[in-house]
């Protein structure tokens, strides 16, 4: 579980993208940029990452983290393609609270990359979704064949004050 009050929890920047997650306060958005509270303790001290869009920005352009990496030997943390299990509500594999505010918000794209650089789009929203956060619960596929990682990519809107938010990213006990 990261809630991100100390740090990233061992997600890491993608190096090849254009720009990056901010560990950020409520308190230290600017008006109209972001939640006005984190999720976890729901006040403005609180902690969450944040991807802008600036003038420094193009439409499109990438921002991107990825989660540490996760065991191909570990079958409870996925659930196999085209089978169908028993007790399938309890495989959720990995639950984060999102916050996408604004007329020129951009993407939130969400994969599951292996170790070989093979990505699996698992969520793909556009556009504004609401001024509060809100909760998506993502299972976790594939063949078992590689270890995996889980990448969150913000992609930049239209205009230069919107962003994304990410807060509580936690992976089901089985992971």
């Amino acid at each position: 579980h990261c809630s991100f009050e100390f740090d990233l929890c061992g997600w890491k920047q993608d190096e090849n993208d254009d720009f990056d997650w901010h560990l950020r306060t409520s308190s230290t958005r600017k008006l109209g940029t972001g939640p006005a509270t984190d999720h976890s303790l729901q006040e403005p001290s609180g902690h969450y990452i944040f991807t802008k869009n600036s003038f420094f920005q193009l439409p499109g352009q990438k921002s991107r983290i990825f989660s540490p990496v996760l065991s191909r030997k570990n079958k409870n943390c996925k659930v196999r393609e085209g089978v169908v299990v028993e007790g399938t509500k309890n495989l959720i594999s990995i639950i984060f609270y999102y916050h996408m505010y604004g007329a020129h918000i951009g993407s939130l794209i969400v994969y599951q990359r292996t170790t070989l650089k093979h990505e699996k789009i698992l969520l793909n929203l556009t556009g504004n979704q609401g001024n509060f956060w809100q909760r998506k619960a993502l299972t976790l596929s594939g063949d078992g064949d590689e270890d995996f990682q889980v990448v969150f990519e913000g992609r930049a809107g239209e205009g230069p004050k919107d962003g994304i938010a990410l807060d509580d990213l936690t992976f089901s006990r089985g992971c």
